[in-house]
């Protein structure tokens, strides 16, 4: 995983995350082993749209399970992409956050 560069390894994990599953820029940064560089996920995140095979940015939050990227998305389409998977949606706010929250360092684990 070394020799690929940092916007693709962020890809790698997203791409784990499950359909009706979210995740947080900092969870992201934290398994990666740079827990200091959540807003470069979240840079990453802006660009993957040119990825391929394609990245599921929509189930990417902030940490308190805000829709703080929905501008990239264009209008209400991030959330539109969450609730089709049952991942319920109030004023940009993702529901039971907790419950349905997808931690690479432990979903991922050896």
């Amino acid at each position: 995983m070394d020799d690929i560069n940092f916007f693709d390894k962020v890809y790698q994990v997203a791409r784990l995350i499950p359909a009706g599953r979210v995740t947080s820029y900092g969870a992201i940064a934290s398994y990666l082993g740079t827990k200091g560089s959540s807003r470069m996920v979240g840079y990453a995140m802006q660009a993957s749209g040119k990825a391929h095979p394609q990245v599921p940015a929509h189930r990417v939050v902030n940490r308190q399970g805000l829709l703080t990227a929905k501008f990239h998305f264009g209008g209400n389409l991030m959330a539109q992409l969450l609730e089709s998977e049952g991942v319920k949606v109030v004023d940009d706010q993702v529901q039971n956050f907790k419950t349905i929250f997808w931690d690479p360092a432990v979903e991922l684990a050896l």
